[in-house]
């Protein structure tokens, strides 16, 4: 690999949303519109409201559903599957990142705070079927999201993941901030941002991770 920041690296961890697909995909847009029309339903309150909880418990949480456990002791999985139901019909292949992908070297993961068949579902529809190794949900972080350090701890754990010999790509700066902590490369992919756990920043992910397989 021509980057020598990565001659290291044996695990490639990617975000789901905003990461893999751009944001032109608009694909959070139908899950925060479900969201908030989950949260009027089940706390009993108009649009406004909804959107406001909404926004808040992400900030103060990591997420939406973190804070409706949190403070509602909502049931998570009926809320996980209900907020997923997306329209995936525009949704077109990826060729050239599936090569992309297909070509770094070691184990690919896909860490999401969605659901794992959030994940699932969406990297199909990106026609990356089959490339990733495995494919992690909040749900197999006991119901923590990143950043907390827990989460992180119980996927890598899990996967086996040698942090030392990771990189981390995440569109969300806070998400950036444990995996460097634990020693990964981080890469934001998203509009250019300053902070010192950030190694390097794209907005092209298939661009990016092409150069490195060159």
């Amino acid at each position: 690999m021509p980057y020598d920041a990565f001659t290291h690296v044996d695990y490639w961890v990617f975000d789901l949303d905003n990461t893999l697909y751009p944001p032109q995909a608009r694909l959070f847009d139908q899950i925060e519109r479900l969201m908030a029309n989950y949260v009027m339903r089940e706390l009993n309150v108009d649009a406004q409201t909804a959107n406001m909880l909404r926004q808040k418990y992400w900030n103060e949480y990591g997420t939406t559903l973190a804070g409706l456990m949190h403070i509602h002791n909502v049931d998570p999985d009926p809320y996980l599957h209900e907020v997923h139901q997306l329209d995936l019909s525009h949704i077109v292949a990826m060729p050239d990142l599936r090569d992309a992908i297909s070509a770094l070297p070691g184990r690919k993961i896909i860490y999401t705070n969605g659901s794992r068949a959030h994940g699932e579902g969406v990297s199909n529809a990106l026609g990356l079927a089959g490339v990733f190794d495995a494919i992690y949900g909040v749900e197999d972080a006991d119901y923590t999201p990143k950043p907390d350090l827990a989460a992180f701890q119980k996927i890598f754990t899990t996967d086996g993941i040698d942090t030392k010999r990771a990189a981390m790509f995440e569109d969300d700066v806070r998400n950036l901030s444990i995996p460097h902590q634990m020693g990964m490369r981080t890469i934001l992919v998203g509009p250019e941002e300053f902070a010192p756990h950030i190694h390097h920043q794209t907005e092209d992910l298939t661009a990016f991770l092409t150069r490195l397989v060159r």
